[in-house]
């Protein structure tokens, strides 16, 4: 209902801080993503749990692919002059159209989620084992319930912390026996925001019109990164409960770095210099521009697109600059644009066959039946975290320190990330989850 609520409420925001509150409550939805992962993995036989998590995060991608291709549609009927843009109005609060289409996903989901049964081990833990079985008569045959009664009773009875409050929950992650579930749930929930998918999946039109090839262009894109991300995060269910999560993180991983490796070459061998026909171009276009001014542009080369905007700005003026700036690097830069775009789309493709669904599917296994109502939503609250600010100063870093270096840091979270993940991720394929939760309390540092 909260998406829902923020929906409408940003479709209909009357100011900005009217906008960021209702952006505000769809944030506090999103706290559904890691309750989501969570449920799922009580509720999957092990065999298919590793699919069925990861399912969590394709409908992540379906819903990114819808928004590309809604913008992208409305973008373009805008700019044809359709008559239903023209007697609605569209055109004059675009924006306000784009963020009220999450209303009918939202709507459809909220009504869906009154048929899914309760999680059985939930149900357990409550002490409720009559409903727990009614509820697992949904999932699995009748001949199999009693047993996984038993199994999660006995888990539960194996564990210190059971009924106890928030306050001894968390004290209970301190230990030993729930270490090594720690380690690599703090070390997924900071390396995947790190490497940078989301502003990379959010500012990508941004992103490509640093090279140079207009706003456009960069939408439409931005529907090959939706597609791409639809395509490998499919592969990913497919392969995950076949390979294994240890081959697709490790390997996901290499390929992300050699992607990110590629954007960096192709920002750092990039030059951006304006000649005569650019500049009056620039000036007819737009009346704010004094062509005679920009005279001192001409013929000068930048190497970096950091000190070609700050160039640009010293003559024309900062909110020139911000509001004009895919026109100016359009014009100016000389750049391998396909290397840019393979890997960017490389790296989508690498992250979505493996950190981006195998996080969630890791999270719903590697952590104690008792501690995972508190440990699964603080992994998601510092991911959440650390994406708030990778996308907050995206546009900020892109300026202060120019593309390649923004690219090269995330590289280098991925190379942190490979090196952790190799050294602690365990195999954790076909096993229940109280078979994980046994060696998780019997790993050794």
């Amino acid at each position: 209902m909260l998406y829902v609520v923020s929906a409408i409420a940003s479709a209909l925001a009357p100011s900005y801080e009217a906008l960021v509150a209702a952006r505000f409550l769809g944030g506090l939805a999103f706290t559904s993503l890691s309750l989501a992962s969570m449920y799922i993995g009580e509720i999957a036989p092990a065999k298919q749990r590793g699919k069925l998590v990861s399912m969590n995060q394709i409908m992540i991608v379906v819903g990114l692919t819808f928004a590309y291709f809604s913008n992208y549609w409305l973008l373009g009927a805008t700019e044809a002059g359709a008559n239903w843009i023209v007697e609605f109005g569209v055109a004059d609060n675009l924006w306000r159209w784009m963020l009220g289409m999450e209303i009918v996903p939202a709507l459809v989901w909220c009504l869906l989620l009154f048929i899914i049964p309760e999680s059985p081990r939930w149900l357990v833990s409550k002490g409720k084992l009559e409903e727990a079985k009614q509820a697992l008569s949904k999932l699995m045959p009748a001949e199999q319930i009693e047993g996984e009664i038993q199994s999660i009773e006995a888990s539960f009875n194996n564990s210190e912390v059971q009924e106890g409050g928030i306050k001894q929950k968390f004290k209970a992650l301190l230990d030993p026996r729930v270490r090594l579930a720690m380690i690599v749930g703090l070390v997924f929930a900071i390396v995947q925001p790190s490497t940078g998918v989301n502003p990379i999946l959010f500012y990508a039109p941004m992103v490509f019109e640093q090279t140079g090839i207009g706003t456009n262009a960069a939408f439409a894109q931005t529907i090959i990164i939706g597609l791409v991300s639809f395509v490998f995060t499919a592969l990913a269910i497919v392969l995950v409960d076949k390979v294994g999560r240890r081959p697709l993180v490790n390997g996901g991983l290499i390929a992300s770095i050699l992607c990110l490796l590629l954007c960096v070459i192709a920002f750092n061998q990039a030059s951006y210099t304006l000649d005569q026909q650019d500049v009056s171009k620039l000036a007819a276009a737009h009346s704010e521009l004094n062509e005679g001014a920009m005279q001192s542009l001409v013929g000068q080369t930048f190497s970096d697109d950091k000190s070609f905007k700050a160039g640009v700005a010293e003559v024309i003026g900062l909110d020139n600059v911000r509001a004009l700036e895919s026109q100016f690097i359009q014009a100016a830069v000389t750049i391998n644009s396909m290397l840019v775009l393979v890997g960017i789309v490389g790296f989508i493709a690498a992250f979505h066959i493996s950190i981006g669904p195998i996080m969630w599917v890791v999270f719903s296994e590697i952590v104690p039946t008792s501690v995972r109502g508190v440990a699964i939503p603080m992994f998601a609250l510092v991911c959440s975290t650390i994406s708030y600010f990778m996308q907050k100063f995206f546009p900020w870093l892109l300026n202060a320190f120019g593309a390649a270096d923004v690219f090269l840091s995330y590289m280098l979270s991925g190379i942190v990330g490979l090196v952790l993940l190799y050294r602690y991720l365990p195999e954790t394929k076909n096993k229940s989850i109280e078979e994980v939760e046994k060696l998780v309390a019997e790993y050794k540092s």
